[in-house]
């Protein structure tokens, strides 16, 4: 694995665990949800609110682009 690719997959992680915990902390205390039901909806709402970071080989060289649903296109981070 690259350098790029390495720091793609930590921001991503990143990204999912503040809003899996996040997310986790507010379904216990705002509904009636037990047992799995609690990390499995956090682990809704994390995955499709994370933000997709993926490293690219273009003829400029490696890149870094990030995409996410509360952004319109693809955003190129390094």
């Amino acid at each position: 694995m690259t350098k790029l690719q390495i720091r793609a997959f930590l921001y991503q992680l990143g990204c999912f665990a503040i809003l899996f915990i996040s997310a986790r902390f507010l379904v216990e205390r705002f509904t009636n949800l037990t047992s799995f039901w609690i990390p499995l909806t956090a682990f809704v709402i994390g995955t499709l609110l994370a933000p997709k970071f993926q490293s690219v080989k273009t003829k400029d060289g490696e890149k870094l682009f990030m995409k996410w649903i509360f952004m319109k296109g693809i955003k190129e981070i390094r």
